[in-house]
């Protein structure tokens, strides 16, 4: 039997290994592992904090690595890089003792099957440990380069050079560091309160320790545990949705349109994995709308239904189809798209080592069709939201413009600081200087959400 210190770096390893090699993702494989594993308590957290850690500063800890072994990282094994990175993580990152890094590295090296490379492991964890990880940038990436930035917090160059463009064009081009550097804190875990079934007193009192949040009036911030563990989460009164995403759902249901009637029909196009449907369609039901909530994919369908299932009986008909097919129109309708999630690097360890500039490309094209299908789905006078997990200029404003000039005369970009101060309690001006609104990891505690709205032209036939 795998004593419980080797055990806890073994699960760890065995989620590197998922990542790596089988594209998994950490935050689903994770969770398995450690039930494989028997891990729970200060031991699953361990393991928890030294894998999803490591991922996110593999770039910054290759650079070490190779450093303190003369040897180029992308040259040694799988298996003998990962171990090694987790070696980084402990002596550098975490509160482990550099003796006991060292020699659990090397334990750990012998475990995977590899023991003709311990004394690699041994020399490696010893000369990391001489020096603390601030002392190891200034020696593997000196100054206040882009270039230097990349290394030092651990991300691909080309999500650096994409981040500065967008930081720049909303007013923040001197706050890079500090965006790259929150991206490698953990989120903490937000619940939804979701409208008419839950408050969010009633949520607070639920979670122990929680805390609402700052920007959303529907969130609530547990300080840990599990979110399964809360009642009104399993049943789908309240949910697992970031800050941030909350935010631009009320803002949706915010934006003024100029419909004639007094029933509205609303729209989710891209509804998987269902949290931002379930606030649309919490809203619509105290409203009196109905929301349609399409997914192109059958599983993605099967989870929105899922996070739909407290939601009043007639209110939503969720449906897998193509929202491009456009056979229906709607007063109010939310495009969030798929995108490169480069906002979300915190919650998504692996995302900004797989993402590529050609999958940007490949994205660009698709929200392109996407908003020219939201903006011929609306009514006369209604209004699309278009949002993004994301950032980046080509995927935001660009995208939103690019729209626009293909779509005609007569769309109204209106200003979304006002939908979204209406929800936050704040001024308008208290995000920038418009039209849109984009949310920052760094400045606002959120995923970095962007939001825009466009109003159709016209009125309904007979309105006045």
């Amino acid at each position: 039997m795998t004593r419980p210190g080797l055990a806890a770096r073994l699960a760890a390893y065995r989620c590197l290994e998922a990542v790596d090699a089988e594209g998994a993702f950490a935050n689903l494989a994770m969770p398995a592992i450690l039930r494989e594993s028997g891990l729970v308590g200060r031991e699953a957290s361990f393991a928890t904090e030294l894998a999803y850690g490591t991922i996110r500063l593999q770039g910054l800890y290759d650079a070490i690595i190779g450093s303190a072994s003369g040897r180029d990282p992308a040259r040694l094994e799988g298996p003998v890089r990962r171990v090694l990175r987790l070696g980084a993580h402990q002596v550098l990152s975490m509160r482990v003792p550099a003796h006991a890094a060292v020699s659990e590295t090397v334990a750990l090296m012998r475990e995977i099957g590899r023991p003709g490379v311990a004394g690699l492991a041994n020399a490696v964890a010893r000369r990391m440990s001489e020096a603390e990880l601030g002392e190891w940038c200034d020696r593997v990436a000196p100054g206040d380069s882009d270039a230097a930035l990349a290394i030092r917090h651990s991300h691909p160059a080309w999500i650096v050079a994409r981040l500065r463009q967008a930081l720049e064009a909303d007013g923040r081009g001197t706050e890079l560091s500090s965006l790259l550097a929150a991206h490698n804190e953990p989120a903490a875990v937000a619940l939804v309160a979701r409208p008419g079934l839950i408050s969010r007193d009633e949520l607070l009192a639920a979670v122990r320790g929680g805390e609402p949040t700052v920007l959303s009036p529907i969130g609530v911030l547990m300080p840990g545990g599990d979110p399964g563990g809360v009642a009104a989460v399993r049943d789908g009164r309240a949910g697992v949705q970031d800050e941030g995403s909350q935010v631009v759902a009320l803002a949706v249901c915010e934006a003024p349109t100029l419909g004639g009637g007094s029933v509205e029909s609303w729209h989710d196009m891209c509804a998987g994995p269902g949290g931002k449907a379930a606030v649309l369609a919490c809203v619509a039901a105290q409203r009196g709308a109905s929301l349609d909530a399409t997914e192109l994919h059958a599983h993605r369908s099967a989870l929105v239904e899922q996070a739909l299932r407290a939601v009043p009986a007639g209110t939503v008909s969720v449906r897998t189809a193509d929202a491009r097919v456009v056979d229906r129109t709607y007063d109010r309708v939310l495009l969030d798209a798929p995108c490169t999630g480069l906002g979300a690097l915190r919650r998504r360890p692996e995302a900004r080592w797989r993402r590529t500039e050609a999958d940007l490309t490949d994205l660009v094209h698709l929200q392109g069709e996407l908003l020219g299908a939201g903006l011929r789905s609306l009514k006369p006078g209604g209004v699309l939201a278009y949002v993004t997990c994301s950032p980046v200029l080509a995927e935001t404003r660009g995208a939103i413009d690019r729209a626009l000039a293909a779509a005609g005369e007569g769309f109204e970009v209106l200003d979304a600081r006002a939908a979204v101060a209406t929800v936050t309690g704040t001024l308008p001006e208290a995000w920038g200087s418009g039209p849109h609104v984009q949310l920052w990891t760094h400045e606002h505690g959120t995923d970095s959400m962007f939001l825009a709205l466009v109003r159709a032209p016209g009125k309904p036939a007979g309105a006045q």
